[in-house]
């Protein structure tokens, strides 16, 4: 309990804010290759803080620097409620990142330690239910909240969930005592951020003419910081980010067809709303309502793929889920202005439900696919990497919709708008797509990962 309701705040927060960028629009009076870095920049400093959780956990104990964590990114949501301009938000919203990055990789580390290791899919996939609440819930709230009250409470309803989730933390949550904290590896701590901020910097702005300065300036230094840290890393005796893991087969693919499921997922969670409000003139609560669908797919089929996992793996669930997803992404890439509401409405319940199959079974089976003893360390990879993707799947596609409307939709005539979202949609089928044939890859790795030829401690 202590853990999960920490991990819903930060959760809940990614998703009232979906339904709330229309509102930004409006509020700044600004564009929506600005407004999106309300998202991303919140998601970079995410995966910025991410990759300390392991450090941190042995330096501090998880108990004392979960509960700062939460106190960091509660004080970021009364910050956000207090922003004069979009720069100020972005500013606050990337304090609430620094504060909420290392929630989920210290929870799910938590109850990876203290879960059996022949139930660990079950257990993962009841944690998955309340963490799907939020997604739920979030929407709705998020349009209710910025049609009846207003924009600033979808930040300050954060406040008494914090403040429980500090309560809950004193109370329940284990002590686990610190172990042996390695020399901090500051060169990767400071490349790092450099290196996935300037990409999706680039890639944002690549959106709107991949020949400017800017875009190959942010590109340029993204991709040497890249190289630097990947170099820094495999060298360094304990590293920031345990990359050697990738040796493992199992691991890198199961890795990267999370990935892939990540950008279809953030591509419908964060253009859809914009969508429905812009071109399709529904309200932030009707918004909300239709999004519900989605998330009641998830937490329907979440549950069941947990427990299908201990059973017959990831790959059955993989190949059954991106059927539904990619299928779904391709339906929506049809959408038009005289779409009837119900066929939007089915293919967001697909994409929910295929996700609810897919998601803890690709993290644990990522999870069971390495030493259990890193497993502190792999948690804050997996976990930086997918915000990472998700930071340049949104900055790609918001720069996408930028280049098909010709910087702006102000004044592109509707029909045209809703054909540059069908193109987006097109695209993260196309992934999804890719994913499903990746799937077939797959296999069920050993459990007991300690006895694995990956001999980290050697190297």
């Amino acid at each position: 309990m202590a853990v999960v309701v920490g991990m819903i705040m930060v959760i809940l927060d990614s998703t009232v804010l979906n339904v709330a960028l229309p509102k930004f629009l409006q509020e700044f009076h600004s564009t929506l290759s600005v407004v999106q870095w309300t998202f991303t920049g919140y998601t970079l400093a995410l995966s910025a803080v991410i990759p300390l959780a392991g450090w941190m956990i042995d330096r501090f104990g998880a108990r004392r620097v979960f509960l700062a964590t939460i106190v960091l990114f509660t004080a970021g949501s009364v910050l956000c409620a207090m922003a004069q301009t979009i720069e100020q938000l972005i500013i606050f919203r990337i304090v609430q990142g620094l504060g909420g990055g290392m929630v989920t990789p210290i929870g799910m580390a938590v109850i990876y330690r203290l879960a059996p290791p022949n139930k660990i899919g079950a257990v993962m996939g009841v944690l998955g239910i309340p963490i799907l609440i939020a997604p739920a819930i979030g929407p709705v709230l998020s349009g209710w909240l910025i049609d009846y009250v207003s924009w600033q409470w979808i930040f300050l309803i954060n406040l008494p969930i914090g403040v429980l989730a500090v309560v809950l933390g004193m109370k329940f949550l284990p002590v686990f005592p610190p172990g042996h904290a390695p020399k901090l590896d500051r060169v990767g701590m400071f490349l790092a951020p450099v290196a996935f901020s300037m990409l999706a910097f680039g890639l944002n702005e690549g959106g709107t003419d991949w020949t400017s300065s800017r875009t190959i300036i942010g590109l340029a230094i993204g991709i040497v910081a890249l190289i630097g840290f990947i170099v820094v890393e495999l060298r360094h005796k304990q590293p920031l980010l345990e990359l050697r893991v990738f040796r493992s087969p199992d691991f890198t693919k199961g890795i990267l067809l999370l990935w892939l499921v990540q950008i279809a997922m953030f591509g419908v969670l964060v253009l859809f709303p914009v969508y429905l409000q812009t071109v399709r003139g529904y309200s932030p609560m009707d918004t909300g309502l239709i999004m519900l669908a989605q998330a009641v797919g998830s937490i329907v089929f979440t549950p069941i793929g947990g427990r299908l996992f201990d059973k017959i793996g990831a790959r059955p669930l993989a190949l059954v889920g991106l059927t539904a997803v990619s299928s779904a992404l391709f339906w929506l890439s049809q959408v038009s202005l005289d779409t009837e509401l119900l066929i939007l409405l089915i293919p967001l319940f697909m994409i929910g439900c295929g996700m609810g199959l897919i998601m803890m079974a690709l993290n644990t089976h990522v999870l069971n696919s390495a030493p259990r003893r890193l497993i502190s360390r792999v948690t804050s990879l997996t976990t930086a990497a997918q915000h990472v993707v998700t930071s340049f799947a949104v900055a790609g596609l918001t720069g996408f919709l930028a280049f098909r409307t010709n910087g702006g939709m102000a004044n592109v005539p509707p029909e045209n708008v809703a054909s540059a979202y069908g193109d987006a949609f097109l695209i993260t089928a196309i992934l999804a797509l890719i994913g499903l044939v990746l799937s077939f890859t797959l296999r069920k790795p050993r459990i007991d990962a300690d006895s694995s030829a990956l001999e980290f401690q050697s190297q």
